[in-house]
């Protein structure tokens, strides 16, 4: 548990398969200015990967990716962790992030707007992809994996953090109870799924998982935080209008309590680590 960090926190949760990239990049770039505030979930995890990146051997890495970078707050810490004459590139597919991170971060990086499935790098041309939190927002994570093994050099690193199956079941459960066979949580990857994606798009690449669990003073401050992320429910399903006030407070009053007061929320938390293998054979097609 995280009980010992701020209630002021928000987290992220997964898409639903037929939520457009127009969608998600317009949602994060509105965000945009509020996403930091609200992000205790996403700092956790992306300093998970950073404990995981100590493995890598910085030492060696001079050409190097933050995919889904939002605001930019990792690639800041990417820059600032590794040699000087490392270059750092952060890419979103919202633009609206990119130009809040072009506007905060150090000019020494390079941004790009640019879709995970088709990256606008060269064969073999990255030591290491680093990305916190944006592979679940993709309806396949196949061709984003595909997409980083191509673009890795031999002896590459991969380091990736996601949500799994089971996030935000306490809210769940709530929503079943207030509104009965409505959808209101993203759709989040099973454990089993992801590992098989993992085994055809990345080989030898290890899913580690972590349940986080961080309290809230209620729902609404929940709910609300998400909205503060652009993370709120976007999947196929979704009322054309709001939900009533009525269905809210039901939900608002069924949500289980914790013992010392205010609510919890549970985060499946997964972690790809993978390195390309290497003796990789580039070929015109990509890694082999």
């Amino acid at each position: 548990m995280l009980d010992q960090w701020p209630h002021t926190s928000a987290a992220a949760t997964t898409p639903a398969t037929h939520t457009t990239s127009a969608t998600i990049a317009r949602d994060f770039g509105e965000a945009s200015a509020s996403y930091d505030s609200a992000a205790r979930l996403q700092r956790h995890m992306g300093h998970q990967l950073l404990v995981r990146l100590a493995d890598a051997t910085p030492g060696d890495l001079t050409d190097i990716v933050d995919l889904g970078c939002g605001t930019g707050y990792f690639t800041a810490q990417l820059q600032g962790l590794l040699p000087t004459d490392t270059g750092v590139t952060g890419v979103d597919l919202s633009p609206g992030m990119i130009d809040h991170a072009r506007g905060q971060r150090s000019p020494a990086i390079r941004w790009l707007v640019a879709d995970a499935c088709q990256l606008p790098f060269a064969d073999a041309s990255l030591d290491l992809v680093f990305s916190n939190l944006m592979i679940q927002w993709c309806p396949d994570p196949i061709p984003v994996l595909e997409e980083c093994l191509r673009v890795l050099r031999p002896g590459g690193h991969l380091l990736c953090s996601t949500l799994l199956d089971g996030t935000l079941r306490e809210l769940a459960l709530a929503w079943e109870v207030a509104d009965p066979g409505q959808p209101h949580i993203n759709r989040f990857e099973p454990e089993l799924v992801l590992k098989e994606a993992l085994r055809r798009a990345f080989p030898g690449a290890l899913l580690q998982r972590e349940t986080v669990v961080l309290e809230y003073p209620g729902p609404a401050a929940l709910l609300a935080e998400l909205k503060a992320l652009g993370a709120s429910f976007k999947g196929q399903g979704r009322r054309p209008t709001m939900t009533a006030p009525g269905r809210i407070r039901r939900m608002c009053e069924v949500y289980p309590r914790a013992a010392r007061g205010g609510i919890e929320a549970s985060y499946a938390a997964g972690y790809i680590i993978g390195r390309k293998p290497a003796n990789s054979i580039q070929t015109d097609s990509g890694a082999r």
